[in-house]
Protein backbone atom coordinates (compact mmCIF):
# COMPACT_ATOMS: atom_id res chain seq x y z
CA UNK A 1 0.00 0.00 0.00
CA UNK A 2 1.13 3.35 -1.18
CA UNK A 3 2.20 5.69 2.10
CA UNK A 4 0.65 8.97 2.28
CA UNK A 5 3.39 12.24 2.33
CA UNK A 6 4.06 14.38 5.44
CA UNK A 7 1.30 15.80 4.15
CA UNK A 8 -1.71 12.92 4.34
CA UNK A 9 -1.57 12.05 0.87
CA UNK A 10 -0.38 9.00 -1.36
CA UNK A 11 2.46 9.48 -3.38
CA UNK A 12 0.80 7.47 -6.02
CA UNK A 13 -3.32 9.17 -5.71
CA UNK A 14 -5.69 6.70 -5.89
CA UNK A 15 -3.08 2.97 -6.05
CA UNK A 16 -4.92 2.16 -2.08
CA UNK A 17 -7.94 2.10 -3.71
CA UNK A 18 -7.22 0.11 -6.50
CA UNK A 19 -5.22 -2.20 -4.40
CA UNK A 20 -8.11 -3.01 -2.07
CA UNK A 21 -10.22 -3.58 -5.28
CA UNK A 22 -8.25 -5.91 -6.66
CA UNK A 23 -7.77 -7.42 -3.38
CA UNK A 24 -11.26 -8.06 -2.63
CA UNK A 25 -11.91 -9.21 -6.03
CA UNK A 26 -9.15 -12.08 -5.96
CA UNK A 27 -10.68 -13.08 -2.38
CA UNK A 28 -13.93 -13.88 -4.38
CA UNK A 29 -12.59 -15.35 -7.09
CA UNK A 30 -10.50 -17.50 -4.47
CA UNK A 31 -13.62 -18.22 -2.40
CA UNK A 32 -15.22 -19.66 -5.62
CA UNK A 33 -12.43 -21.73 -6.47
CA UNK A 34 -12.41 -23.35 -3.22
CA UNK A 35 -15.90 -24.12 -3.31
CA UNK A 36 -15.88 -25.04 -7.28
CA UNK A 37 -12.85 -27.73 -6.39
CA UNK A 38 -14.98 -29.28 -3.53
CA UNK A 39 -18.21 -29.26 -5.57
CA UNK A 40 -16.24 -30.83 -8.67
CA UNK A 41 -14.52 -33.51 -6.53
CA UNK A 42 -18.02 -34.63 -5.41
CA UNK A 43 -19.42 -34.72 -8.90
CA UNK A 44 -16.54 -36.36 -10.36
CA UNK A 45 -17.05 -39.42 -7.48
CA UNK A 46 -21.11 -39.37 -7.69
CA UNK A 47 -20.57 -39.93 -11.78
CA UNK A 48 -17.83 -42.63 -11.45
CA UNK A 49 -20.34 -44.37 -8.97
CA UNK A 50 -23.26 -43.88 -11.00
CA UNK A 51 -20.88 -45.83 -14.08
CA UNK A 52 -19.69 -48.73 -11.37
CA UNK A 53 -23.63 -49.19 -10.38
CA UNK A 54 -24.81 -48.98 -14.03
CA UNK A 55 -21.99 -52.00 -14.67
CA UNK A 56 -23.77 -54.04 -11.60
CA UNK A 57 -26.75 -53.14 -13.55
CA UNK A 58 -28.30 -51.56 -10.56
CA UNK A 59 -29.71 -48.89 -13.09
CA UNK A 60 -32.39 -47.30 -10.14
CA UNK A 61 -29.37 -46.60 -8.28
CA UNK A 62 -27.36 -45.39 -10.55
CA UNK A 63 -30.33 -43.16 -11.67
CA UNK A 64 -30.18 -41.66 -8.55
CA UNK A 65 -26.60 -41.16 -8.22
CA UNK A 66 -26.78 -39.65 -11.48
CA UNK A 67 -29.29 -37.04 -10.30
CA UNK A 68 -27.54 -36.54 -7.36
CA UNK A 69 -24.35 -35.32 -10.03
CA UNK A 70 -27.05 -32.98 -11.76
CA UNK A 71 -27.26 -31.16 -8.69
CA UNK A 72 -23.74 -30.99 -7.84
CA UNK A 73 -23.27 -29.54 -11.64
CA UNK A 74 -25.88 -26.87 -11.17
CA UNK A 75 -24.74 -25.51 -7.72
CA UNK A 76 -21.19 -25.30 -8.94
CA UNK A 77 -21.67 -23.99 -12.66
CA UNK A 78 -23.87 -20.99 -10.28
CA UNK A 79 -21.10 -21.22 -7.54
CA UNK A 80 -18.30 -20.36 -10.81
CA UNK A 81 -20.91 -17.89 -12.74
CA UNK A 82 -19.45 -14.47 -11.97
CA UNK A 83 -15.89 -15.75 -12.25
CA UNK A 84 -15.27 -16.61 -16.00
CA UNK A 85 -11.20 -16.97 -14.96
CA UNK A 86 -11.82 -19.69 -12.53
CA UNK A 87 -14.93 -21.30 -14.41
CA UNK A 88 -12.36 -21.77 -17.57
CA UNK A 89 -9.05 -23.28 -15.51
CA UNK A 90 -9.69 -26.60 -16.18
CA UNK A 91 -11.19 -28.11 -13.24
CA UNK A 92 -14.99 -27.58 -13.26
CA UNK A 93 -14.68 -29.23 -17.40
CA UNK A 94 -13.05 -32.14 -15.74
CA UNK A 95 -16.02 -32.52 -13.19
CA UNK A 96 -18.86 -31.95 -15.98
CA UNK A 97 -17.07 -33.98 -18.56
CA UNK A 98 -17.44 -37.19 -15.96
CA UNK A 99 -21.46 -36.27 -15.71
CA UNK A 100 -21.55 -35.98 -18.98
CA UNK A 101 -19.91 -39.91 -19.62
CA UNK A 102 -22.17 -41.02 -16.47
CA UNK A 103 -25.07 -39.73 -17.99
CA UNK A 104 -24.47 -40.99 -21.62
CA UNK A 105 -22.67 -44.36 -20.33
CA UNK A 106 -26.35 -45.12 -18.37
CA UNK A 107 -28.11 -44.17 -21.31
CA UNK A 108 -26.05 -46.44 -23.85
CA UNK A 109 -26.27 -49.29 -21.40
CA UNK A 110 -30.14 -49.12 -20.93
CA UNK A 111 -30.49 -48.19 -24.48
CA UNK A 112 -32.46 -44.95 -23.75
CA UNK A 113 -32.44 -41.39 -24.96
CA UNK A 114 -29.16 -39.55 -25.28
CA UNK A 115 -29.39 -36.17 -22.88
CA UNK A 116 -28.99 -33.61 -24.81
CA UNK A 117 -26.17 -30.83 -24.72
CA UNK A 118 -29.22 -28.45 -23.14
CA UNK A 119 -30.18 -30.38 -20.51
CA UNK A 120 -26.50 -31.33 -19.41
CA UNK A 121 -25.77 -27.71 -19.24
CA UNK A 122 -22.87 -27.92 -20.14
CA UNK A 123 -19.97 -26.65 -23.33
CA UNK A 124 -20.27 -28.72 -26.56
CA UNK A 125 -16.96 -29.66 -26.06
CA UNK A 126 -17.37 -31.16 -22.59
CA UNK A 127 -20.02 -32.66 -24.15
CA UNK A 128 -18.42 -34.29 -26.87
CA UNK A 129 -15.79 -35.37 -24.76
CA UNK A 130 -17.50 -36.81 -22.42
CA UNK A 131 -19.99 -38.86 -25.25
CA UNK A 132 -15.89 -40.34 -25.75
CA UNK A 133 -15.33 -41.46 -22.54
CA UNK A 134 -18.92 -43.13 -22.53
CA UNK A 135 -18.51 -45.11 -25.47
CA UNK A 136 -15.12 -46.08 -24.72
CA UNK A 137 -16.71 -47.32 -21.44
CA UNK A 138 -19.00 -49.57 -23.41
CA UNK A 139 -16.22 -52.51 -24.15
CA UNK A 140 -16.33 -53.05 -20.34
CA UNK A 141 -19.98 -53.43 -20.68
CA UNK A 142 -19.95 -55.51 -23.75
CA UNK A 143 -17.45 -57.97 -21.81
CA UNK A 144 -19.59 -58.50 -19.24
CA UNK A 145 -22.43 -59.62 -21.51
CA UNK A 146 -20.59 -61.43 -23.99
CA UNK A 147 -19.45 -63.54 -20.59
CA UNK A 148 -23.36 -64.29 -20.60
CA UNK A 149 -23.85 -65.31 -23.90
CA UNK A 150 -25.62 -62.43 -24.76
CA UNK A 151 -23.98 -61.73 -28.32
CA UNK A 152 -27.43 -59.51 -29.22
CA UNK A 153 -26.71 -57.01 -26.57
CA UNK A 154 -23.07 -56.75 -27.50
CA UNK A 155 -23.55 -56.26 -31.05
CA UNK A 156 -25.87 -53.28 -29.92
CA UNK A 157 -23.65 -51.74 -27.84
CA UNK A 158 -20.98 -52.16 -30.31
CA UNK A 159 -23.34 -50.83 -32.90
CA UNK A 160 -23.26 -47.55 -30.20
CA UNK A 161 -19.60 -47.32 -30.24
CA UNK A 162 -19.57 -47.18 -34.01
CA UNK A 163 -22.06 -44.44 -34.16
CA UNK A 164 -20.55 -42.12 -31.81
CA UNK A 165 -16.92 -42.54 -32.88
CA UNK A 166 -18.43 -41.73 -36.52
CA UNK A 167 -19.69 -38.80 -35.43
CA UNK A 168 -16.68 -37.64 -33.32
CA UNK A 169 -14.45 -38.28 -37.07
CA UNK A 170 -16.35 -35.68 -38.12
CA UNK A 171 -15.61 -32.83 -35.48
CA UNK A 172 -12.49 -31.58 -37.26
CA UNK A 173 -11.71 -28.27 -35.11
CA UNK A 174 -8.25 -27.18 -33.82
CA UNK A 175 -7.57 -28.44 -30.19
CA UNK A 176 -7.73 -25.24 -28.44
CA UNK A 177 -11.79 -25.43 -28.97
CA UNK A 178 -11.94 -29.14 -28.48
CA UNK A 179 -9.80 -29.72 -25.88
CA UNK A 180 -7.95 -32.34 -26.89
CA UNK A 181 -11.25 -33.98 -28.78
CA UNK A 182 -9.13 -35.88 -31.39
CA UNK A 183 -7.00 -37.68 -28.74
CA UNK A 184 -10.14 -39.11 -26.93
CA UNK A 185 -11.18 -39.72 -30.43
CA UNK A 186 -7.97 -41.86 -31.26
CA UNK A 187 -8.02 -44.10 -28.44
CA UNK A 188 -11.95 -44.55 -28.94
CA UNK A 189 -11.18 -46.04 -32.21
CA UNK A 190 -8.36 -48.39 -30.72
CA UNK A 191 -10.93 -49.53 -28.04
CA UNK A 192 -13.87 -49.90 -30.79
CA UNK A 193 -11.31 -52.16 -32.97
CA UNK A 194 -10.04 -54.40 -30.13
CA UNK A 195 -13.49 -54.61 -29.21
CA UNK A 196 -14.99 -55.75 -32.30
CA UNK A 197 -12.07 -58.22 -32.62
CA UNK A 198 -12.96 -59.99 -29.55
CA UNK A 199 -15.90 -60.16 -30.26
CA UNK A 200 -15.98 -61.60 -33.93
CA UNK A 201 -13.57 -64.21 -31.69
CA UNK A 202 -15.95 -65.01 -29.45
CA UNK A 203 -19.02 -65.15 -32.37
CA UNK A 204 -16.93 -67.63 -34.75
CA UNK A 205 -16.01 -70.01 -30.93
CA UNK A 206 -19.19 -70.13 -30.07
CA UNK A 207 -20.52 -71.15 -33.65
CA UNK A 208 -17.70 -73.49 -33.79
CA UNK A 209 -19.07 -74.92 -30.32
CA UNK A 210 -22.60 -75.21 -31.66
CA UNK A 211 -21.34 -77.37 -35.06
CA UNK A 212 -19.32 -79.45 -33.01
CA UNK A 213 -22.44 -79.79 -30.32
CA UNK A 214 -24.65 -80.91 -33.35
CA UNK A 215 -22.15 -83.25 -34.32
CA UNK A 216 -22.11 -85.40 -31.01
CA UNK A 217 -24.72 -87.13 -31.38
CA UNK A 218 -23.53 -88.70 -34.94
CA UNK A 219 -19.81 -89.13 -33.74
CA UNK A 220 -21.31 -90.85 -30.66
CA UNK A 221 -23.63 -93.38 -32.66
CA UNK A 222 -21.28 -94.27 -34.81
CA UNK A 223 -18.92 -94.88 -31.85
CA UNK A 224 -21.60 -97.34 -30.53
Amino acid sequence: MAQPDAGGQESVPGLSHEADIAREALAGSHRAREKGLRLSRDLIRRSAESIRAMHREEFDRAEALLAEARGLAGEMTLALSGYPSVRHSGFADDGLKEYVEAAAALAFARGGPLPTLVELDVSPATYLAGLAEAASEMRRRILDLLRRDDIEGCERLLGVMDDVYSVLVTVDYPDGLTRGLRSRTDALRAVLERTRGDLTMAVRQRRLERRIEALEPTLDGRSG
